[in-house]
């Protein structure tokens, strides 16, 4: 069947039959434009999706290159499902360029055909529908107006004006309808191709991106790496199922030894079970009575006690009694974490029972030492006899006695290695110790790599200043047993307003509480991966040997030098002169941790020797280090101040000694000499007598030889060890100073 057109030889006639097809063409046209915008939304559809597809892969494919770098609590650092899941990214990859291809072949054989048909043919056809019913309304006007003039001969003038308006009218009417005409038997040609190149370009595309596909993805390398990974995915899916039906019979386990717990006071027909008087560690949740004043307002202002009853986790450890809330945040991985409620060690330690008005289940802790009762409450009786004698015997075992030392008795294996003894002697407060750690010797560090900066065998010193430990600007230890402070207590004590009098005239003074954390012996003066590798042998010897004990001091740190003082007596424990100072940082995690290294010369050695103090603070680490890098700046400055005014000085002195003998010459001077004085250099006021020191000064000042010596002063000539890095003190606190 041929294809139906309009013949262009009927336009100028345009009879009711021409009109009647042509709207048929019309309609058929219309229909066409609908149907081919749909068709143009659909294939924008699959472009909009396959570049989401594209995104969709390359973020997917990031996603899993970002595993790596996430730091996840329980996945080691060489984890085999890292490096599995950076192979998938790497193929995915390979897709997503080819999934780009695709994209990038349907915009070009399916969407631009389809487009430019819209566009560039089905618009025309509107376009030219509209100027054709225009061109045949303006020569049917035309024709009324030709047809309506009058047969008088006095009309010849209007007539040819009419007549002439018709020929244009009617000439514009047949070029309008020839040219839409021709577009609309041109469209049932354009609607065939115009439909089918869409298609077409759409399945070559696909075509292509499987081939494509087949020859990146359907390699040997990659069938074998997905045989690999189905096989291990397979085996630790018969894992998770053994390990699944292993836990649900221990879950019926437990649930059946547990059914006794279920009730807080056993019921009446259930057996009686003892309690356990053996125990020396105990661990579980109690009720701690707390206090608070009430005062009452009127005129006699009454003061009320109202108690509140906290949950907490109570533990023993190293005979101490550590309690912590469900919700406090434990700022280390082990279980010592927590906060120190009582020392067992002290002398006359006793729990007993304690009557409440209240509650039941109330046992107390009585330590003379402290003058405080605590006071807690157990589920039920059971528990609270447990809690009294596991107390007590630890009171009994590890605790001191008057006037003896410490017998620490065997008991668990871990403590077992921590035998040999440290070089370093031990203080009053690392002998207390001895109750955490089985012999209160002084740990060491592990043998260091070739690359270590470690010392072999250094041993770490967890308390400020042994008794032996010489220092010229320390004072002696308090008399009595070592004072015992809460190591866990982040909150700052009251800074002590008075500062005595060797810094009273420092251009900068700052104070902060720290605590002492400890130090060790390290081979370089200098480095932000030695002090941070120092912090973590430091923290991580604490959490081996139980160690939890940390002396507070206050640092004061200055222009003239830094020290730490007691803060209960306002001694000065021990003092850093800022020229021995040679590096400073704070923790890159942990903003509560920073550590300086000094730098020791012992009498008659060749070298010096470099120990890094780690402390913890209250306030932000970056704020000591910055307090630190301005004091030493300034302790630079005023040096350099100094030697000018030394220099200034020694000029002047030799200006006055030149005079002193200009004069005695002028007074010795004999008569007949006289006349000489006129050849003296005299100012130009003839009153003044110019020296030549002052030329040589005048001179000095612009050479620049008085700057010379600023310029020149190193580190060095200051005798300090920290040579070149107080030209850099205004870096960041973690930089070198």
């Amino acid at each position: 069947m041929g294809i139906e057109k309009l013949h262009l030889e009927d336009a100028l006639e345009d009879s009711p039959q021409t009109r009647s097809l042509l709207s048929v063409f019309e309609k058929d046209a219309i229909a066409l434009k609908k149907y081919t915008v749909g068709l143009h939304n659909c294939c924008q559809r699959i472009m909009k999706a396959q570049n989401e597809l594209c995104a969709a892969t390359q973020s997917l494919s990031q996603h899993l290159r970002d595993f790596e770098i996430q730091k996840f609590p329980l996945e080691s650092d060489d984890s085999v499902l890292s490096s599995t899941l950076k192979q998938f990214s790497s193929y995915l990859d390979d897709v997503s360029s080819i999934q780009q291809v695709l994209s990038a072949q349907f915009s070009e054989t399916m969407m631009y055909p389809l487009s430019r048909f819209l566009q560039a043919d089905l618009e025309e056809i509107t376009t030219l529908c509209e100027m054709f019913q225009i061109a045949s309304n303006e020569h049917d006007s035309a024709m009324s107006r030709y047809m309506r003039l009058h047969k008088r001969k006095d009309s010849e003038r209007q007539k040819s004006e009419y007549n002439e308006e018709l020929y244009l009218m009617r000439k514009k009417f047949h070029q309008t309808s020839l040219h839409y005409y021709s577009s609309l038997n041109a469209l049932q040609y354009k609607r065939k191709c115009s439909l089918l190149e869409p298609v077409m370009g759409y399945l070559h595309a696909q075509r292509a991106f499987f081939q494509m596909g087949q020859d990146a993805v359907g390699k040997k390398e990659i069938e074998d790496f997905l045989n690999n990974i189905s096989t291990s995915v397979q085996g630790v899916q018969q894992d998770l199922q053994t390990e699944t039906k292993k836990t649900v019979e221990h879950i019926d386990t437990l649930e059946k030894q547990s059914a006794h717990m279920y009730h807080a006071e056993p019921m009446v027909d259930m057996p009686y079970i003892p309690p356990n008087t053996s125990l020396t560690q105990k661990a579980g949740y109690l009720y701690l009575r707390r206090g608070k004043h009430l005062h009452m307002p009127g005129p006699i202002g009454k003061q009320l006690i109202a108690t509140k009853w906290e949950r907490c986790f109570f533990f023993t450890v190293g005979g101490n009694l550590m309690s912590q809330s469900r919700d406090e945040v434990v700022a280390t991985n082990t279980r010592l974490a927590g906060s120190l409620v009582l020392d067992l060690n002290e002398p006359g330690v006793l729990a007993e029972p304690h009557e409440s008005d209240d509650r039941r289940f109330v046992f107390q802790v009585i330590s003379p030492k402290s003058k405080r009762n605590t006071v807690l409450q157990a589920e039920n009786e059971r528990d609270k006899d447990e809690w009294i004698c596991t107390l007590n015997n630890i009171v009994r075992e590890s605790g001191y006695i008057k006037g003896k030392s410490p017998q620490v008795k065997e008991r668990t294996s871990s403590s077992s290695s921590l035998t040999k003894q440290g070089s370093g002697s031990i203080s009053p407060d690392q002998a207390s110790l001895s109750s955490m750690s089985s012999s209160g010797a002084v740990p060491r560090t592990p043998a260091p790599t070739p690359s270590s900066s470690f010392v072999a065998e250094a041993p770490i010193q967890f308390d400020l200043l042994s008794q032996s430990s010489p220092s010229s600007g320390v004072t002696s230890s308090l008399p009595g047993p070592p004072k015992r402070i809460n190591p866990f207590d982040q909150s700052a004590n009251e800074v002590l307003d008075t500062l005595d009098s060797a810094i009273d005239t420092a251009t900068y003074v700052e104070s902060f509480v720290v605590r002492f954390l400890g130090s060790m012996e390290v081979t370089t003066d200098r480095g932000d991966k030695l002090v941070h590798e120092t912090m973590r042998q430091i923290m991580a010897a604490r959490a081996i040997h139980n160690v939890f004990k940390m002396t507070e001091s206050r640092l004061v740190v200055s222009s003239e030098c830094m020290r730490l003082i007691d803060p209960s007596t306002n001694t000065v424990r021990t003092q850093f002169a800022l020229a021995d100072i040679s590096f400073w940082a704070a923790h890159p995690e942990n903003t509560r941790l920073f550590a300086f290294i000094t730098r020791t010369k012992p009498p008659g050695a060749n070298q010096s020797t470099f120990s890094c103090h780690v402390f913890e603070c209250n306030i932000s680490a970056e704020e000591i280090c910055q307090a630190i890098g301005t004091a030493t700046k300034l302790a630079f400055q005023a040096l350099m101040e100094k030697k000018a005014h030394e220099k200034v000085q020694q000029v002047k002195t030799r200006e006055k000694n030149l005079l002193m003998q200009n004069i005695q010459q002028l007074e010795d001077a004999p008569e007949g000499e006289e006349g000489n004085l006129h050849n003296l250099p005299l100012s130009p006021d003839g009153k003044y007598l110019v020296l030549t020191a002052t030329d040589e000064l005048d001179d000095l000042i612009e050479s620049g030889d008085l700057a010379q010596p600023m310029e020149k002063l190193t580190v060095e000539s200051m005798q300090l060890p920290i040579s070149g890095d107080l030209d850099n003190v205004d870096v960041e606190p973690e930089s070198e100073a």
